[in-house]
């Protein structure tokens, strides 16, 4: 199932839900503050899950990733191959380690932190160097430095002053590495899946904490 399909299917749940708002108010003939508080809070464990569902946390990247691949995210890095490293920079007249990464996702639309603090905590943990696939981010030394994976055991970064962004051999081990993060996911289908899963599940969550609620106030 795909993210517009999920996205139907919310659209599906916030109608059942309108009509069964709608019969609740008809029902009800006394409501007492616990059981508006009851009601706000399955209201509010719905909307947690209906976040999660959608992948909208705070570790999330701002912006869509529809139609864009890793590949896409390694074309745009190419182009600042030959920039100066200048620490604090972020444009083609200079930049960092950090900047270079920010930069790249910005031209294919999706925005990222400015700082490696930031930028190793978004996306999904990716588990070793083996695993890792084109646009993935290579965070080592703890949170010193930031590459870009870009295939076949190769990286490219803004490695420190006086070089310049370069594409070369992946020289870290899995040891190397604090953390490898995938921004773009490579199966939407299954997060498709996944968020059709949850969507159910919190919809029935949410029918089973309304009906209890609706069942006190008869």
């Amino acid at each position: 199932m795909t993210m517009i399909a999920a996205m139907g299917r919310i659209s599906q749940i916030q109608a059942t839900l309108q009509q069964l708002s709608s019969v609740s108010t008809e029902r009800v003939t006394t409501t007492s503050a616990a059981t508006t508080a009851a009601a706000s809070a399955s209201a509010d464990s719905f909307a947690a899950t209906l976040h999660a569902a959608l992948g909208t946390s705070e570790t999330s990247a701002t912006g869509s990733a529809n139609g864009v691949t890793g590949t896409d995210v390694v074309a745009s890095a190419e182009k600042y191959l030959g920039v100066p490293y200048v620490f604090g920079g972020e444009d083609s007249s200079g930049m960092d380690c950090s900047g270079l990464v920010q930069t790249v996702y910005a031209d294919i639309g999706i925005e990222l932190p400015r700082l490696v603090s930031g930028q190793m905590k978004m996306g999904t943990e990716v588990a070793s160097l083996a695993e890792a696939q084109p646009g993935d981010l290579i965070v080592t030394g703890g949170g010193d430095h930031i590459l870009i994976y870009a295939g076949d055991n190769k990286v490219i970064h803004a490695p420190y002053p006086g070089r310049t962004v370069c594409l070369r051999e992946a020289y870290m081990t899995d040891a190397d590495i604090t953390t490898i993060r995938r921004i773009i996911p490579t199966t939407t289908q299954a997060a498709g899946t996944g968020s059709a899963n949850m969507l159910s599940a919190a919809f029935a969550a949410f029918a089973q904490q309304n009906s209890t609620v609706t069942g006190s106030t008869l």
